[in-house]
This record gives C-alpha cells, structure tokens and sequence, in this order.
C-alpha cells in the first residue's frame, strides 16, 4: 500500500527484479492493475525487470476518487518514487488515461528515465467516438457515475477540472530529454491515430512513433509481441545492461 502527497492509499503490488530497471505500469481509466490483462502485461515485464502496478485513486481497492487523469500524476508519483527506492532506472508506461498521465507526470515532476504511452489522448474533452461519449456520460452524469461504480468499482469526483490540467500534446514537448515512446493502434475504437500523431508532433526528441496494424485499444487489446518489443526499447533506452538478453 502506497500513499499520496494528499493522503490517498494507493493499492500496488512489486514483481521484484533482479536488475537494475523497474516499470511502473498506469492502467486505464475504470482499469485495475488486478485485471488479467494488467496481470499478463506485469508479468511479461517481470521476466526480466522490476514491476509495480498499482490502481489509481478511486479505482478498485484504492482509496480517494478518481479525477480522470488530474490528481492521478500524484498516484503514478508515489509508485514511481517507490520504484526509485529499488532500482537505479525506472519507466513508465501507461495505457489510455494512464498514458496521459504518464506524460504528464514526466514533464511535471521529471525522475523517469523512459516513458511509453499506449493508446493514450492528445487533449481533454474527447467526444468524437461512440465509446469516449459513454465515458464522459459516466463521468459527467450521476446515472452514469452510479453505474461506473458497481460495474467497475470506480468512484469518480463530482465537478469539473479548477484549473484545468495540462494537456497531453501540451506535456509531451517536456518530457525531453527522457525518451518517449508513442504506441497506438490503427483500429482504436476510442482514440482515432490523429491522438498520436499529435503526441508525436509536439514531443521533442528523443521520441518514437509505432502505429500498430489492427491494434485495437489499451491493455485488453495489447499482444505478447506488442508488450515484448516495448519491453526491449525500454531496455535499449534506459541502456540496461540486460538489453542485451532481450
């Protein structure tokens, strides 16, 4: 159990490593790092580097609730800060909500040496498809929060964004000089690949893009091969020494 700057207790669980490298894994808005995806992903990583995943605020058995991605950079700060307790480097990746969060929290509070965003938003307030309406119908409507809570155990706050936080394309320029990685499907239903190309256009180097064919969206959608090969650009940009056995 972890705890926020403003007192919330962050569920997490550590895959110790034997390495030098620990990712911290940011899942999804209404995700748990509990779920089966998050668990074969914290897997796969933990065959070869430290792993904590934890549940951002609101979301399963953490405490507080959830903000959308505002205070949730102080629940991926904390995880990240216990990372640094163990290992000498430490990234982050983020999938959905947890990929702006995870280029937020790099451009604000800095000490990661990677960053990888899967499937993540450009900007807030995203309505052009059918599934981002339902979100914003279960943030914004009382219906809609009353059924994110006893589908997916997600309590949101009521009321909106005072001030409201930076945005991802607005982030993505300072999380410079650490490398940043952008994955996104050509088939996410959520976010179309303009998101991407946005991150991408705004992010200062050192960057990459991959635009995955048929990759649909988030953690639920990502492969083993996917998971492997940003596994092993995180090894080859944090200069690991067990790059190498990738």
């Amino acid at each position: 159990m972890l705890r926020t700057p403003d007192g919330v207790r962050i569920d997490a669980a550590h895959l110790p490593g034997d390495g030098d490298l620990g990712i911290v894994l940011a899942h999804g808005f209404t995700g748990t790092w509990r779920s089966p995806a998050n668990r074969r992903i914290a897997a796969a990583f933990a065959r070869h580097a430290g792993v904590i995943a934890f549940d951002f605020r609101g979301h399963g058995r953490s405490s507080g609730l959830s903000t959308v991605g505002d205070l949730e950079v102080l629940d991926l700060d904390a995880a990240v800060r216990h990372a640094r307790a163990h290992y000498a480097r430490v990234a982050t990746v983020g999938f959905s909500m947890g990929a702006a969060v995870a280029i937020r929290h790099a451009a604000l509070n800095r000490g990661v040496d990677a960053v990888v965003s899967v499937s993540g938003p450009a900007r807030w307030y995203y309505r052009g498809t059918r599934p981002m309406r339902t979100v914003h119908w279960a943030i914004e409507r009382r219906s809609g929060r009353l059924a994110a809570r006893l589908a997916k155990r997600t309590r949101i706050k009521v009321g909106t964004w005072d001030p409201i936080p930076l945005a991802p394309h607005e982030a993505a320029p300072l999380v410079s000089p650490a490398p940043l990685l952008i994955v996104h499907g050509d088939s996410d239903a959520f976010f179309p690949l303009e998101h991407a190309e946005q991150l991408h256009a705004c992010a200062n180097e050192p960057k990459e893009l991959w635009v995955e064919p048929g990759f649909g969206h988030a953690e639920n959608a990502a492969s083993a091969h996917l998971i492997r090969r940003i596994e092993e650009w995180i090894f080859a940009r944090t200069k690991s020494p067990q790059a190498s056995s990738t």
